[in-house]
């Protein structure tokens, strides 16, 4: 059934029954119309009907595939590699359904037939060709060009480090990582990137040869072997304690949604509350946990508020309740009506989970965090212990430093 909604523009939501309120709410969302204020949107549902989408390049450029909520037609063209890389084979697809959020991610070669470089002022060209039929019964037509310079000099990369979009890359690498998933070895895919990661930090990072203390990354790159990290340790590649429908579902809504939401699915967020100050992003880290503090978590699939032990017994002995405690109240409130925020925006709906520190719910938290405290560290700081056998987020980049600079 993943296939049939991954190559129709479908939808796939996640629950244990139709009468739970996230299919309920999911399913209403379907059906979301434009505010009547929107000029020529008023009133008409938020969807399109029998999309269908057309790449032309620059001769220098081939056209690998696409991967997301599509279908290849098949069509040959010249500027077809002959590589293909999710659906490829051709410069045409069949999308069928769309929504505000259908997102594709096209990949492409460069294939310069020529012996000698391009010139200095030679220019590259993509156009997309975007059609289907609006809600309101008429067809629409969309075409989004790009140009730009090429890059002559082989021996200066400076030009393509900084063009480089880090979190952009890291949602094409976690769809390439997610379709390669699905014909080989989970061990072939996670060797797979971790020798792009250091292919990429050898070539574009500076550093002295042998020596890893001298590696540095410049802001273009900086948190993209971050991103890599908690992909790797995501649930679309670590597929224990995930069932063949729950698996499917996260991929699917992976390969569909803009870079944003695919971020947040990579890397999720989490938010401190306490008496210190205002609510406040915190690294996503054992150290973040605090007894005296509430974390709100957003995976995209699941909004978790965590209690610190602290907070939760404070709560259990009804503090909130008492007038002179009214600021812990607005402490209890303030996460909850952020995430019901969260919620309110999104599809599919995601679930909710109120959990306090070590209790079983707990674990939908602590499972996400970069283990930087773990049941074999000798002097534990502020923070919770992960029990875990992966590796930290330090321990990853001193591996990376280290195969990267090496002769």
């Amino acid at each position: 059934m993943g296939v049939c909604c991954k190559r129709t523009g479908g939808s796939i939501v996640l629950c244990d029954s139709f009468g739970q309120s996230v299919f309920k709410e999911s399913f209403r969302r379907i059906f979301r119309r434009y505010e009547e204020s929107i000029p020529g949107e008023g009133g008409h549902m938020q969807m399109g009907f029998a999309g269908q989408i057309q790449v032309y390049t620059s001769r220098e450029i081939k056209i690998s595939g696409a991967i997301g909520p599509c279908s290849s037609l098949k069509r040959p063209a010249p500027n077809v590699a002959e590589v293909e890389v999710g659906e490829g084979g051709t410069n045409v697809w069949s999308m069928g359904g769309l929504d505000p959020s259908t997102t594709l991610a096209f990949y492409f070669e460069v294939a310069n037939s020529q012996s000698q470089a391009l010139p200095a002022h030679k220019r590259r060209m993509l156009q997309f060709m975007t059609q289907y039929q609006h809600s309101s019964g008429r067809y629409r037509l969309r075409v989004t060009s790009v140009c730009g310079l090429w890059h002559t000099d082989p021996n200066d990369l400076g030009g393509l480090g900084r063009s480089f979009d880090q979190e952009a890359a890291a949602v094409l690498m976690a769809r390439l990582a997610v379709f390669r998933a699905e014909t080989e070895e989970q061990s072939d895919v996670l060797r797979w990137l971790d020798r792009s990661l250091i292919r990429l930090g050898a070539k574009f990072a500076q550093y002295r040869k042998d020596e890893p203390s001298s590696f540095r990354l410049s802001p273009e790159f900086s948190i993209f072997p971050q991103f890599m990290f908690h992909l790797r340790r995501s649930q679309f590649l670590q597929l224990f304690n995930s069932s063949p429908d729950e698996s499917t579902y996260y991929k699917s809504v992976l390969v569909k949604e803009n870079v944003v939401h695919s971020l947040v699915m990579i890397q999720p967020s989490l938010i401190c509350y306490s008496f210190n100050g205002p609510p406040q992003p915190v690294l996503l880290d054992a150290a973040s946990v605090r007894p005296d503090s509430i974390l709100l978590l957003d995976t995209f699939f699941h909004v978790v508020v965590f209690h610190g032990e602290t907070v939760a017994a404070w709560r259990a002995q009804g503090y909130q309740d008492q007038e002179e405690h009214v600021n812990f109240r607005r402490l209890l409130l303030a996460p909850q009506e952020d995430a019901q925020l969260i919620m309110d925006a999104r599809f599919p709906v995601p679930r909710y989970i109120v959990c306090d520190q070590h209790k079983s719910e707990a674990r939908f938290l602590m499972a996400k965090l970069n283990p930087s405290i773990t049941h074999n560290s000798t002097n534990p700081s502020a923070g919770q212990a992960v029990f875990t056998d992966d590796v930290s987020l330090r321990v990853f980049m001193e591996h990376l430093m280290k195969l990267a600079v090496q002769s």
